[in-house]
């Protein structure tokens, strides 16, 4: 047996610590596969916010919450067509976990990626919009064109935050340094964000 992927570490890690009726952000929609899982995990009383520019991305996140099947009962799940680095101007705190998976939208336009000034906006908010025990996780990619200036400012901002105010840790096969790999932070107790 090896190792998690990633994307299945990130999913655990917010499966562990996230309550049904909670509400929860997918900062980067993507195809919906987090969105979804978000939905599900959260429940009918629980609420997911999904970020993205592209609406395109937005489309196919509807189409993939829209086959689901209609046994299963998904959490009100809104899409949004903006940035995330506008989520607190639709999020109120508590927010229980925040998923990005940064890089550019696979099948898509792979020129329109996300950039380290909004991740880094989007990253604040987010910390300041959890509850205390609530979780961000951060997908970085630095193997493609862009995307290795992105998973270094994320990483120097992680390990910067006050220890009294999050843990911070990395997932990450070393021997492979342009491998995807994983920054999650739990928001410790009731200290105020910086």
């Amino acid at each position: 047996m090896g190792f998690y992927s990633v994307l299945t570490m990130a999913q655990r890690w917010i499966s562990e610590r996230v309550e049904r009726g909670e509400t929860v952000i997918d900062a980067t929609a993507g195809g919906g596969v987090d969105t979804l899982m978000l939905a599900e995990l959260v429940g009918p009383k629980g609420c997911v916010l999904a970020f993205d520019i592209q609406q395109e991305a937005l489309d196919k996140t509807a189409r993939r919450l829209a086959a689901f099947d209609e046994q299963h009962k998904l959490a009100q799940v809104r899409l949004i067509k903006d940035s995330h680095a506008n989520m607190a101007g639709y999020a109120a705190s508590p927010v229980a976990a925040i998923m990005f998976n940064l890089g550019y939208f696979p099948g898509g336009d792979e020129s329109i990626i996300t950039e380290p000034t909004s991740t880094l906006q989007a990253l604040q908010q987010g910390l300041q919009l959890l509850r205390a025990g609530g979780i961000m996780t951060c997908t970085l990619y630095p193997g493609h064109a862009g995307g290795d200036v992105e998973a270094q400012v994320v990483e120097q901002w992680a390990s910067s935050l006050p220890h009294e105010l999050a843990h911070c840790v990395l997932y990450r096969q070393p021997q492979r340094p342009n491998a995807p790999y994983l920054i999650a932070i739990e928001r410790k107790g009731n200290a105020a964000a910086v």
